[in-house]
């Protein structure tokens, strides 16, 4: 999110997360205020290889609930991080295309709180692109984790037939599908897409 009263027309569809990415390099870097929001929306500040400081410092200043890192962060530097911040959430993104090496994530599991599986791509996220989701089939852990990568409307169906599965999918991470312009979201398509999923809960 980077607009405020767009963030305020989203944040009415209580989605249960919103993210805010804290990144320069990024079309959707986010600098301003962000408004009041309903309780129960967590706040979510997206990194990028960011210094250990700078995190720590916008999740004080933010409020923020959550920290999505979506650079190559080490497993020390998270347990580093959770020393500063003991109580906040951690979301640790992996980039995926055709095949993916899960034994990766084994390092990572008793120092996150989810993992996020986007579309590996030219850019850090935002991409549009899905990734083969036929990969997850072979996900090893019970950990939770949020799906993510080119999700819009017109993958309704294929997202339908994934949530049927018995992954553990915990959230769906949407972004540059329902963009009308970097970091814009398009409300109108947003409740179509969240009715959806939820009448088929």
């Amino acid at each position: 999110m980077k607009y405020i009263e767009n963030i305020q027309q989203v944040a009415e569809l209580n989605p249960d997360y919103l993210g805010f990415i804290f990144y320069e390099k990024s079309p959707r870097n986010f600098e301003g205020i962000i408004p009041q929001l309903p309780k129960g929306i967590q706040k979510v500040g997206v990194f990028v290889n960011e210094y250990m400081e700078i995190v720590v410092s916008m999740m004080e200043e933010y409020k923020l609930d959550v920290v999505q890192l979506h650079g190559d962060e080490s497993v020390a530097y998270i347990k580093e991080l959770k020393t500063h911040v003991p109580k906040l959430e951690i979301v640790k993104v992996f980039g995926i295309k055709d095949t993916f090496n899960f034994t990766i994530l084994e390092s990572y599991e008793e120092v996150v709180d989810y993992f996020l599986f986007d579309t590996k791509g030219k850019e850090r996220g935002g991409n549009g692109v899905t990734f083969n989701w036929e990969v997850l089939k072979e996900y090893p852990s019970k950990k939770p984790f949020f799906l993510s990568g080119g999700i819009g409307l017109e993958e309704l169906e294929k997202v339908k037939d994934v949530l049927k599965t018995k992954l553990p999918i915990h959230a769906l991470d949407v972004n540059s599908k329902f963009e009308t312009k970097a970091g814009l979201k398009s409300v109108g398509e947003l409740k179509k897409f969240k009715r959806v999923i939820e009448e088929n809960k």
